[in-house]
């Protein structure tokens, strides 16, 4: 059975390692082999990488896509090791993104990593102080 893509106008897709940008109207695209595939806003790239999470989520996209993994799956162990000894409250999630990542199922862990960057997000959010206040607001 086909997968079935919708893509955005403009929105890029890797298929196997190549890069597709759509083009100015929204497409439908069926895949009917297997392959490897991430939609843009699956991908974080290494400038936008400016946080540990989002480094890991890197290396996973990195993983997912690689010919051989082996290298990819040793950075992600050193990440993760760093970022659990920086935020033990992370341990849980990056046990489940280990666990992927053992078990091979590579595209599983990305979507885990995703999860992954959105808390490191919120807690972030939490620590940074709150903007001045609106004019006019009541002090």
């Amino acid at each position: 059975m086909p997968l079935r893509l919708e893509l955005k106008p403009l929105e890029r897709l890797i298929i196997n390692g190549a890069l597709i940008r759509n083009g100015d109207r929204r497409s439908t695209f069926l895949i009917e082999t297997q392959c490897k595939f991430l939609r843009e806003s699956e991908i974080i790239t290494e400038s936008e990488a400016d946080t540990a999470c989002k480094q890991i989520h890197l290396t996973l996209t990195v993983i997912y896509l690689a010919d051989d993994p082996a290298a990819g799956i040793d950075l992600f162990f050193r990440q993760a090791g760093e970022l659990i000894r920086l935020m033990p409250a992370a341990a849980p999630q990056i046990a489940a993104i280990a666990e992927a990542v053992e078990a091979g199922t590579f595209y599983p862990a990305i979507k885990l990593g995703r999860k992954l960057v959105e808390w490191e997000a919120g807690i972030l959010a939490q620590a940074l102080p709150a903007g001045p206040p609106e004019p006019g607001a009541a002090a």
